[in-house]
């Protein structure tokens, strides 16, 4: 057995939970912030794999494009949790929250109640999870809307849901290419192809 694993943190008798994420320490060989990319979906601890360079891009570009639009009431923020129950806790590229919510800055994650907007950058990882498992938990959340983003030849192309309340599970309501233009959960239009490179 490599050395390394015998300092990999064990799991808790009863499973991880989204609180044991705020006490997660140093990594297996005391590197600090190794759990800093860290989701919990379904109990189970996921890592994050490196950004590639069009992840980081769109995340960064959504988010300026979104901040400069966004209404007072509401905040943009990136990489922050979202506490979506005892074993859901995932970690959303970008999200909208209420300006309370974002103004205290001790916070490590939000309510399903806090948030407006969660915006998933698809990476090759990540593609189960953000194309499966954390829409369809989003929407049993509550969040009301949710975009996807995907990397089309170098091109992001957004797909944008909205939650229907009468089955709790998102409806895509478009599909954007060179323009994104919505009126929830404010009006805005974004240029993708404007996007920092």
């Amino acid at each position: 057995m490599d050395a390394a694993l015998d300092h990999w943190p064990s799991p808790p008798p009863q499973g991880w939970t989204a609180d044991d994420l705020d006490r997660l320490g140093e990594g297996p060989d005391g590197e600090p912030g190794f759990f800093e990319r860290v989701e919990l979906i379904d109990g189970a601890l996921v890592f994050a794999a490196p950004q590639t360079r069009f992840h980081q891009r769109v995340l960064t570009g959504l988010a300026i494009a979104l901040k400069t639009r966004a209404p007072e009431r509401l905040a943009v923020v990136t990489r922050m949790d979202v506490k979506l129950g005892h074993r859901m806790r995932p970690c959303p590229d970008v999200v909208v929250v209420d300006a309370e919510a974002a103004d205290d800055d001790d916070r490590t994650f939000y309510t399903p109640g806090e948030v407006h907007l969660a915006v998933e950058v698809v990476s090759p990882e990540s593609e189960d999870r953000d194309r499966k498992t954390k829409p369809s938990r989003y929407a049993e959340a509550g969040i009301a809307h949710f975009w996807r983003v995907e990397n089309n030849g170098g091109s992001p192309v957004v797909y944008v849901y909205e939650l229907d309340p009468a089955t709790h599970a998102y409806a895509l309501t478009g599909i954007h290419h060179d323009r994104l233009t919505v009126p929830v959960p404010f009006p805005l239009t974004i240029d993708l192809g404007d996007l920092p490179r």
